[in-house]
């Protein structure tokens, strides 16, 4: 099954990625990848779709799906390095996957971020992902 990084979430505070289940007056109701366990979310919690960020390169902004499709590209079927590696090591399969990453701006904790939720796609979900004209096509569906 393709995964829908619109419905993908990272909220601030909270480790992992959560799956967008359904909207309640004061929020949204929020499954987590790892334990599929069910929680309500604040609407004033940071919540951010993995399809809003993107990554900033020397003459642009490159989205995430891409990103994660050249990571895949990159480590074949292995796993990312551990957000736990050395910078070193983060850093140089950024230069594989995105070589024109922007230096200043793109920082090793940027880096953690993107393998932790890379290794969590692979794990609990897929990186084969639906395009967004499918996402918006199949929202306009329903």
């Amino acid at each position: 099954m393709k995964t829908d990084l619109t419905k993908v979430l990272a909220i601030s505070g909270l480790s992992g990625l959560y799956l967008y289940v359904a909207q309640t007056r004061t929020g949204a109701v929020v499954e987590a990848f790892a334990d599929k366990k069910r929680s309500a979310v604040s609407a004033s919690s940071k919540i951010t779709s993995l399809a809003d960020i993107s990554i900033y390169t020397d003459d642009e902004e490159v989205k995430l799906q891409q990103v994660f499709l050249n990571m895949k590209e990159v480590l074949g079927d292995a796993d990312a390095p551990s957000a736990k590696s050395k910078p070193e090591e983060l850093k140089a399969l950024f230069e594989k996957a995105l070589p024109d990453y922007d230096r200043d701006r793109f920082y090793v904790s940027h880096m953690k971020k993107v393998v932790e939720w890379y290794n969590a796609l692979k794990k609990y979900a897929s990186l084969d992902f639906v395009n967004p004209e499918e996402a918006e096509e199949a929202a306009e569906q329903e």
